[in-house]
């Protein structure tokens, strides 16, 4: 059988190629870590992918900004019906429909059980943390494609408890596997709560999903910063305010929404291509976000960083950047008394009690960051898309299983 999926070409470029049916081993390939290659799998399953999802974490790696290789089947945002299951799992069946961790992690090191599976010692030969089709993530196969591996599948899957009304609300419950908990963890590491002040920068869809979860959290005023004006109209549509940052500085307009020129907590929904403000919007300088985000909170405030920084940028402006060092004012966060939380979310934290809201109609995640199903094949266009700052979340759907 085979297996369409989506690979990285080469900068700017993503292709439509056959990967090979998966089985219970991690054969050799793109970006696959060599002490990695013939590790057996037989805690794992099979799923046929129901919805997966295009992130702003691949696109880094399409833009050229990493050193992915060519041929990388990428993709870690992941929802799908289990067809296969491996020798050792005990709890999941054929049949059911999970969503998938975007973090991979094995539920047995220390950093696993202390909820930390974001940075799992067992997966990755080469660091803590690993995930589904991601450079340096230890080479395990990425989900945009027709079929998947899931290692560890009993502790990594979230298995959704009705199949009818999963697959009715699909587009919700495929946000878990990543932006979802990532901008819910955002929010709760800047300390959102009821009645807090949070400034969001970036409204890509990790924004919008960290604006989704400060209303969730009880926030009394969500803004959102920008410097697109469709992805600024979109934050509007669910009732946050916004900040458009080609203007210059958002201190001034935070002033004009909250009567004064700071929030309670800040969220860099950002990471590491952040542009210059006003006059500077046009070029590229990482440490913007963070340096403003300083600024902006208050004396005693969170700053939650879910925005991706990385510890090798090819592509960057200078040296300095190229090895993940920014020009930070942190004199400034030390003076002010922040606290920072940053790293890959945990997902498993936070998943199953974000199921639940949608589930109960508590929140519409796919709503807020205008879900737009496409075919596989149209993955490419998909890409180009949102490169060009669509404002839309874009969801592959390699079996027309997804209906809207």
């Amino acid at each position: 059988m085979g297996n369409k999926a989506v690979s990285y070409a080469s900068p700017g470029k993503v292709e439509i190629i056959d990967t090979g049916y998966p089985d219970f081993v991690l054969h050799d390939g793109p970006g696959v870590h060599p002490a990695n290659v013939g590790r057996q799998v037989h805690h794992g399953v099979i799923l046929k992918t129901i919805a997966t999802n295009i992130c702003g974490s691949d696109q880094h790696m399409v833009r050229g900004r990493t050193t992915a290789p060519a041929g990388l089947v990428l993709g870690h945002e992941i929802t799908g019906e289990v067809i296969e299951v491996g020798r050792d799992v005990e709890y999941l069946k054929v049949g059911d429909i999970v969503s998938v961790p975007f973090n991979i992690s094995c539920g047995r090191c220390r950093n696993c059980k202390e909820g930390q599976t974001g940075i799992c010692l067992n997966v990755n030969p080469d660091r803590p943390g690993s995930a589904y089709g991601y450079v340096d993530m230890g080479g395990w196969v990425g989900g945009q494609a027709e079929y998947v591996l899931v290692p560890y599948a009993d502790w990594n899957a979230l298995k959704f408890p009705d199949r009818d009304q999963a697959l009715e609300k699909i587009l919700d419950l495929t946000m878990l596997s990543d932006i979802f908990p990532t901008g819910y963890h955002g929010a709760v590491g800047a300390g959102v709560g009821v009645g807090s002040t949070v400034y969001i920068a970036g409204a890509g869809p990790v924004g919008l999903a960290a604006a989704t979860s400060a209303q969730l959290l009880g926030a009394a005023v969500v803004i959102v910063g920008d410097l697109n004006a469709d992805r600024l109209a979109q934050a509007r549509s669910f009732g946050c305010e916004t900040v458009d940052v080609s203007l210059g500085n958002p201190a001034d307009q935070i002033e004009q929404i909250l009567g004064v020129p700071e929030v309670d907590c800040g969220i860099d929904a950002v990471g590491f291509e952040a542009r210059g403000h006003g006059a500077e919007a046009t070029t590229e300088q990482p440490a913007t976000v963070l340096n403003s985000l300083m600024e902006i909170t208050r004396a005693g405030g969170r700053l939650g960083i879910p925005g991706l920084y990385v510890t090798g940028d090819p592509g960057a402006a200078d040296e300095s950047a190229k090895v993940g060092s920014l020009s930070m004012r942190f004199g400034l966060g030390f003076a002010k008394s922040h606290t920072f939380i940053t790293g890959q979310c945990p997902v498993m934290k936070y998943n199953r009690g974000l199921m639940q809201a949608i589930l109960s109609e508590k929140v519409s995640i796919a709503r807020n960051v205008k879900a737009t199903a496409i075919s596989l094949d149209q993955a490419p266009e998909g890409y180009a898309a949102f490169d060009e700052g669509a404002a839309q979340k874009f969801v592959l759907d390699p079996h027309g299983m997804i209906h809207t």
